[in-house]
């Protein structure tokens, strides 16, 4: 996972991995940052919370610049 700026308020985010038999709560943090397909990329708002997510589940996702 790249580091975040702390600086910016948005962070790019892309699912890049299936949560095909992974534990259900990482489904769950993957459907509660608004993603709906694999392949998808959001601009999420740089919020610990949204950090906390992305920490979560970081072998799903891809932070992009």
């Amino acid at each position: 996972m790249k580091s975040v700026d702390p600086t910016s308020s948005v962070i790019t985010v892309k699912w890049v991995r299936s949560t095909i038999g992974r534990p259900e709560i990482q489904k769950k943090i993957i459907k509660a940052m608004g993603f709906r397909r694999l392949h998808q990329t959001l601009v999420l708002p740089n919020r610990p919370e949204i950090r906390g997510m992305i920490s979560q589940v970081r072998h799903l996702v891809e932070v992009l610049e």
